[in-house]
């Protein structure tokens, strides 16, 4: 009897473990789906949330670039203005200083040539003076000449006579080669003085036409800016959710056939010992 109740006993007990079994296998199998369900969400979260955040690094990388750009397009349209207006300007300044140039050589050459004008009028003044003075002389050599003539003509015929308007004569002749040659001299003179006057004035027209400033010319135009060729922009890629294996779960109805071999082999074995 004893026997029947340690065999009833026996397969009481491997059937209540085999059933205890096959829920804790139930519930270890949940737990780790549930884990895994867990982990492929947070993957699948992180994945999102990578996304995200790599299109807006993306945009925001586009944005700043295409604002960069536009900056360093304006500031180089602007520095080219800038550029332009101070050539401009130079160019200028020196047409400016060119014109003042001509100007102050147009005034140079004036007083030039009216200098050298009323040099030429002196010169003339001078020559005519001498000339003046030469045909004041000659007319008191005439008269001086005719007053010896008609003192000789009063004298005495014979040696005496001819011997004195020989010697008046003879006088009048150098008086007249010394006013002659003087007066060739100062012609002379007065001509190497107009030439002295006009390579005087040439020189100093030529210096003035020397120290005149070149006509500028204009320099070429500045370049415009050139845009450089646009970035090109490749989008990130897109991140998914890393690989989670999938639990290995553990068979729910192994335990409860191992608790029935077992309450089999206890019922087995507790009729042996009853027989």
């Amino acid at each position: 009897m004893a026997a029947w109740i340690l065999g009833g006993i026996g397969v009481a007990t491997g059937i209540i473990g085999g059933i205890a079994g096959s829920q804790q296998a139930a519930s270890q199998n949940s737990q780790a789906q549930s884990n895994y369900e867990d982990q492929k969400r947070a993957a699948e979260k992180a994945a999102r949330l990578t996304n995200e955040y790599n299109k807006k690094v993306f945009a925001a990388d586009k944005a700043n670039y295409y604002a960069q750009r536009e900056y360093e397009w304006d500031t180089a349209i602007k520095q080219w203005q800038y550029n332009t207006d101070i050539q401009e300007y130079q160019y200028l300044q020196t047409a400016r200083q060119y014109l003042g140039s001509v100007e102050n050589t147009q005034q140079q050459l004036t007083y030039n040539s009216v200098a050298a004008q009323q040099a030429k009028e002196q010169e003339q003044a001078s020559l005519a003076e001498i000339l003046n003075s030469a045909a004041f002389q000659q007319e008191g050599m005439l008269i001086e000449r005719i007053q010896n003539e008609g003192r000789a003509a009063l004298m005495q015929a014979g040696k005496s006579r001819a011997k004195a308007i020989q010697s008046t004569v003879a006088e009048q002749g150098r008086n007249a080669a010394i006013l002659s040659a003087s007066l060739l001299s100062a012609g002379q003179q007065s001509m190497r003085n107009m030439r002295d006057i006009e390579m005087g004035r040439y020189a100093d027209d030529l210096k003035a036409r020397n120290a005149m400033m070149i006509s500028p010319d204009r320099l070429p135009d500045i370049p415009q800016p050139i845009k450089p060729p646009e970035r090109v922009f490749v989008e990130p890629m897109e991140a998914t959710a890393g690989f989670i294996p999938a639990p290995i779960t553990q068979s729910t109805f192994a335990p409860i056939v191992q608790g029935f071999a077992s309450a089999a082999q206890s019922a087995t074995s507790a009729y042996a010992i009853g027989k």
